[in-house]
């Protein structure tokens, strides 16, 4: 479920609204990795921060804690919490985007290098042996004498059906 910007502004203070502009993909698509790691984790203590206060509201209604009764209410904190979580969710998309990408540059520069060697490689064997270098090439197989079993066209499916005819027998009674 989206939620718009606008929203979020509502439930934030502007001390806490940067982080979940930075967060909102034109802007977000700038960002160097380790920016989004940076921000990921500002993002992550922020909500779990909004998850213990919920916490510690719940305990104090509860009469468990002695905090809690001038804080804010908890469905506000909650809808914040929601807030972090959606945007920390947006990072984390996209930072496992430019991990991937990482992934899949050094990937390729790899393989191009492999062919790169492998095309440069001379051949290493003789060009008269018809083995290959490769030595002996082994025993040759011989054909089984053995016939193979025959079965009759009557005897295939038989076993289903006799398990069919059963059931059908349990089930008349």
């Amino acid at each position: 479920m989206s939620v718009e910007f606008s929203a979020e502004r509502r439930l934030l203070a502007e001390d806490e609204l940067d982080p979940i502009r930075r967060s909102h993909y034109p802007e977000l698509e700038e960002w160097t990795h380790p920016e989004l790691v940076e921000l990921a984790r500002l993002l992550r203590t922020r909500r779990d921060r909004a998850r213990d206060l919920i916490r510690d509201l719940r305990r104090a209604r509860r009469g468990k804690g002695g905090v809690g009764g001038g804080l804010s209410s908890e469905r506000g904190l909650a809808a914040k919490k929601q807030v972090y979580a959606r945007a920390l969710k947006r990072v984390n998309a996209r930072i496992a985007q430019t991990v991937a990408e990482t992934k899949r540059q050094r990937a390729l520069t790899a393989m191009r290098a492999a062919l790169t060697r492998r095309q440069a490689a001379t051949e290493s064997r003789p060009s008269g042996d018809h083995h290959h270098g490769r030595g002996h090439p082994g025993m040759s197989s011989l054909p089984t004498s053995k016939s193979r079993p025959v079965i009759q066209g009557a005897r295939i499916g038989s076993v289903s059906q006799a398990g069919r005819v059963t059931q059908a027998i349990r089930d008349a009674r």
